[in-house]
């Protein structure tokens, strides 16, 4: 059992390494190609603008008023890789609130369950991302994929952690081997639980419904 258990967590370990690559790679892929893209352009403006002010200060105003707007774009694009790596809703409304947040705008007729959650103390920040993460990436799948109208997402508070469900009535047939190819996002939910040590499964016969259950273990 000892040898079964270390051999787990060498693979529960890689697959959080090669998780948290694909993390950053992407941030700075996002803040290489986006913020960075839009504060280089900001800056010239500012620039071409101080140049401009002097002798023409109807085109000065109208590049500072493109800064503005550069200004802005770049904004978003940061408030987008925030997003990314910690969505801010989950500190300002916790996982109930930010998981309802997802469910209005999924696209689906989302039903939430998540009493256990309005109340009493909350999970780990690490814990929290994890299960948003996985309801974020089973609506997202269920609204492109499933062709269907309607899910649902429990969740609940275990003895032992948190415990995630999301249950849609699509055409089902949803797999791992799918994953590289589908753009599914079932093998990023599965690393991004197995790293916290936690269980990920999958039921989604051919026909539906697909079940996404998640299990993370944490101390309340």
């Amino acid at each position: 059992r000892l040898s079964e258990r270390v051999e787990q967590l060498t693979q529960t370990r890689a697959g959080a390494i090669a998780a948290h690559s694909a993390e950053l790679r992407r941030i700075e892929r996002d803040l290489h190609d986006g913020a960075q893209a839009r504060l280089v352009a900001l800056s010239m403006r500012i620039g071409l603008a101080r140049r401009a002010y002097e002798q023409d200060p109807r085109a000065g105003r109208r590049l500072l008023d493109e800064a503005q707007a550069h200004a802005e774009e770049a904004l978003a694009e940061l408030r987008h890789v925030v997003r990314g790596i910690h969505p801010p809703i989950l500190t300002d409304r916790g996982l109930a609130g930010a998981v309802r947040a997802l469910a209005a705008s999924s696209g689906l007729e989302v039903t939430v369950r998540a009493d256990d959650f309005d109340e009493g103390p909350r999970a780990p920040a690490a814990v929290e991302a994890a299960a948003y993460f996985v309801v974020a990436e089973a609506l997202t799948n269920a609204a492109k994929h499933s062709g269907a109208g309607r899910a649902e997402v429990v969740l609940t508070r275990a003895r032992a952690g948190v415990r995630v469900v999301v249950r849609d009535e699509g055409k089902g047939g949803a797999d791992f081997s799918a994953d590289d190819t589908g753009g599914t996002g079932l093998a990023g939910m599965r690393r991004r639980v197995a790293a916290l040590d936690g269980t990920f499964t999958v039921t989604s016969p051919v026909g539906g419904p697909t079940v996404i259950g998640a299990e993370l273990p944490c101390a309340w």
